[in-house]
């Protein structure tokens, strides 16, 4: 089967937001994964950065989402997402390390087909068996500062290079670097690799290497600098997220080391834009 996991993200990637009341909005980034229950459920799972849902102070957010219309248009329309109960009790799960939160929600029908597969999230092996290293390309998706691609509410692609070594294990290094310019609502975006023709380590020819590596998170920013360098979370901590929405005990990952030293969250909070 050919797919393009670029164009597939694209429909399963959503900006999140909230109005603060002042004429401007609270943005970030999201993705849809489709992940049944233990008794098999459907169920789709929505992924973002934790600091997303954190910094936004109201009940509820709104999700992005976009129909197609008949003559071949499409319609951009944001529906409320509950994301606390009234005494503000947070609704959504989020890893107790790293800066994941994951969230059931009610998708229309169109948006609930349109979310990816759990096993399209880099496993534990994924990096080293596709011979994964720096000046690798990888792809992201967001609504920078707001931004869509169009009237439709798609999100933005954009590209950079693996910035930093190693760049695996998870276990050791939870984080790794981008070169790509982070903006304001780039956060809680996918991080993705997506190649039509590469050899991997030990195989006689290449092949289709196509996965999602993680979410993007932070920017490194020094002394009040940006440095136009983004930091990616390992998928490792979504798939622990998401377990855990099930099991609360489930175990999770106690890192090595860190990569974002000296690194500030690509803050929800900053995304503000005219509403």
């Amino acid at each position: 089967m050919v797919w393009d996991l670029s164009v597939e993200l694209i429909h399963a990637t959503v900006q999140l937001e909230q109005p603060l009341g002042d004429g401007t909005r609270t943005v970030g980034t999201g993705f849809l994964v489709n992940v049944p229950t233990p008794d098999g459920r459907p169920r789709t799972i929505l992924v973002t950065a934790n600091h997303v849902f954190a910094k936004m102070p109201g009940q509820d957010a709104r999700i992005g989402y976009r129909f197609s219309n008949a003559d071949g248009s499409w319609s951009y329309s944001p529906q409320p997402l509950r994301i606390r109960e009234r005494a503000g009790e947070e609704l959504w799960t989020k890893h107790p390390a790293r800066d994941v939160a994951a969230i059931e929600i009610k998708a229309p029908p169109e948006f609930a087909r349109a979310a990816i597969p759990l096993n399209w999230l880099a496993g534990d092996d994924t990096f080293a068996k596709n011979g994964v290293a720096a000046g690798d390309q990888m792809m992201a998706l967001g609504f920078p500062r707001g931004l869509a691609a169009n009237q439709a509410g798609f999100p933005i692609l954009r590209a950079g290079k693996v910035a930093s070594y190693p760049v695996a294990p998870a276990n050791v290094f939870p984080t790794f670097l981008l070169d790509f310019t982070v903006f304001p609502g780039n956060s809680g975006g996918p991080v993705f690799m997506s190649e039509g023709a590469r050899r991997r380590p030990g195989a006689p020819e290449a092949q289709e290497v196509q996965f999602v590596a993680g979410l993007l998170t932070q920017q490194v920013e020094l002394n009040n600098e940006r440095l136009e360098i983004g930091i990616v979370t390992h998928a490792k901590y979504i798939r622990e997220t998401i377990a855990r929405m099930d099991d609360p005990l489930a175990p999770v990952t106690v890192a090595h080391a860190d990569n974002s030293t000296g690194a500030k969250a690509a803050s929800a909070e900053e995304a503000v834009a005219p509403d």
